[in-house]
């Protein structure tokens, strides 16, 4: 798993602030991305789980997306597919 800090737009639309008395829009919002590697057999697991986590019911919850790894390799040990996972 990884996390990383972010800066993105959606439907939120950015947002307007002020400084010093002058307005400015902000057209990124920060946001945070997880990105994790898991079995097939234990996506459906991890989208309910991260669903949970992450619903307010507002705008910006954010998005899931799965994606197929099409193979990967720890390299300290060489071990490929599933066993590197």
């Amino acid at each position: 798993m990884t996390v990383t800090d972010v800066r993105g737009a959606g439907r939120q639309k950015g947002q307007i602030e002020r400084y010093r008395g002058s307005e400015y829009s902000i057209d990124l919002l920060a946001k945070i991305k997880i990105e994790v590697a898991v079995l097939d057999q234990q996506c459906e697991e991890v989208v309910q789980a991260i669903r949970k986590a992450a619903y307010t019911g507002e705008i910006g919850d954010g998005k899931i997306f799965i994606l197929p790894l099409e193979d990967s390799i720890r390299v300290r040990t060489g071990e490929r597919g599933e066993d590197s996972i």
